[in-house]
């Protein structure tokens, strides 16, 4: 028997349960890992809540980890026990002590890369390589706008986009994630407590607009984010943490620029295993390179996953979150 945090129910961080499982061994084509750090993201706390139901209760949730290798199923053999793996991947399941894992969705941690920094790191690192390079392929001399530049996913991509020769304008909601914004590549930190961030775009591109919009808020900032794009602008609605956007009159973007709109998925980018192979590959090298640094600002127990939802949920966190088992 090993431990995990499981739902029984969908509801709030209350719902999460510190259970006994039994993780048995890999079938063909699986991995049996020994986690070592686990990621938390913005989706767990979807899955907790129902907002993106799994199937089937009660569930291990949690996308993201560093392990060991401890046994390997029968036709593996891109790995062997005592290997070092990461992932950012279904099936959910990360937050254990042990799980099992499709061969095919795990990669190889590089040397000079910690489990600590690997587990903070995948599903958001990968994240923002296929926004900028692949979603809307940022190049030099560009203008964007990155919504929630302080978090997690919004460091990084701060950081990766200067990297890429971008100016980056950012949201944030206090002074002190504003000056963590702009250390790491922001270059107009905005306060949308205190100033209307759809005028201040346009007054910081003198009223041309950004050609793209990097948005995981969604609800709250949805509407006023078209209005920062320039026409043929593209809006990318990565993330619901305000809540799910309502329905779209279509007409709105003709309207507006003949705006496009999507809502792209990691899961979708990295189906193909090369494509999973090349995102991490590249999101290894700009971080081994120096280009861009991988903030772990907190870390909790495993046991107190509960708490972590709460900080995570109540904007109280910075950068990425690890909890250790």
């Amino acid at each position: 028997m090993t431990k995990a945090i499981r739902i029984h129910e969908t509801g709030g961080p209350d719902v999460l349960s510190w259970d006994d499982v039994e993780v048995g061994d890999p079938g063909p084509g699986e991995l049996r890992l020994k986690q070592t750090a686990v990621g938390l993201n913005y989706i767990d706390t979807y899955h907790r809540s129902g907002l993106y139901p799994l199937r089937g209760l009660p569930a291990v949730i949690g996308m993201e980890g560093a392990a060991v290798v401890d046994a390997v199923g029968e036709g593996v053999t891109a790995f062997k026990p005592g290997d070092r793996v990461c992932y950012a991947s279904l099936p959910p399941g990360a937050y254990a002590e042990e799980r099992i894992m499709p061969a095919d969705r795990v990669v190889a941690t590089p040397d000079g890369i910690e489990d600590v920094q690997a587990a903070g790191m995948m599903l958001q690192g990968m994240t923002v390589q296929y926004l900028l390079r692949r979603t809307y392929r940022v190049r030099e001399g560009d203008t964007v706008l990155i919504h929630a530049a302080a978090g997690g996913v919004g460091l990084i991509l701060c950081q990766w986009a200067k990297h890429l020769g971008a100016t980056v304008i950012g949201t944030v909601s206090t002074e002190e994630k504003a000056e963590l914004a702009k250390a790491h590549g922001c270059t107009h930190p905005i306060l949308y407590t205190r100033e209307n961030f759809t005028e201040r775009v346009r007054e910081l591109t003198d009223g041309a607009g950004v050609p793209v919009v990097y948005d995981s808020i969604g609800k709250d900032t949805f509407e006023a984010s078209l209005d920062c794009l320039a026409p043929l602008g593209l809006m990318v609605l990565f993330g619901s943490a305000s809540g799910p956007v309502p329905p779209v009159d279509l007409g709105v973007l003709a309207a507006k620029g003949s705006l496009y709109i999507t809502r792209p998925t990691l899961m979708t980018y990295t189906a193909k295993h090369e494509d999973l192979i090349a995102s991490a590959g590249e999101l290894f090298d700009v971080v081994q390179s120096g280009a861009v640094k991988i903030e772990v600002n907190q870390t909790y127990p495993l046991a107190e996953a509960a708490q972590a939802h709460r900080d995570l949920e109540g904007r109280k966190t910075t950068g990425s979150t690890v909890l250790l088992p």
